[in-house]
């Protein structure tokens, strides 16, 4: 990073949010900036329309922070929410765990089969 400002970061199991904007592949400091790393590690199998739903969460959750500090306590609010989505989601079998994944522990409960329901 080639600034001196302070980048804050929230990182839970699946989401990454960042005060910063990507350039050039790198994260540069922006502190009126939210850039979002969704599922780093690839645990999930994510459909166009299950990261749809997390980027349009993401988005509401932002706008609703207009105004407001990018504090530390703020960011893991809005990654917490959005871990609740991705719950959501993979509990509604519109989210699958990705079985290459290279460590497949099932970080959101067992996967949901017709066997188990």
């Amino acid at each position: 990073m080639a600034t001196s400002e302070t980048l804050l970061k929230c990182t839970t199991r699946h989401v990454r949010l960042f005060t910063a904007r990507v350039q050039d592949n790198e994260l540069t400091a922006d502190q009126n900036h939210l850039t979002l790393d969704l599922d780093p590690d690839n645990e999930f199998l994510w459909t166009d329309n299950a990261q749809e739903r997390i980027f349009q969460r993401f988005r509401e959750l932002v706008a609703s922070y207009q105004g407001s500090e990018l504090s530390d306590y703020n960011l893991r609010k809005i990654g917490s929410d959005l871990e609740g989505v991705i719950r959501q989601l993979l509990q509604a079998g519109d989210l699958s765990y990705n079985p290459d994944c290279r460590v497949l522990n099932y970080s959101m409960g067992l996967p949901r089969t017709p066997e188990l329901l």
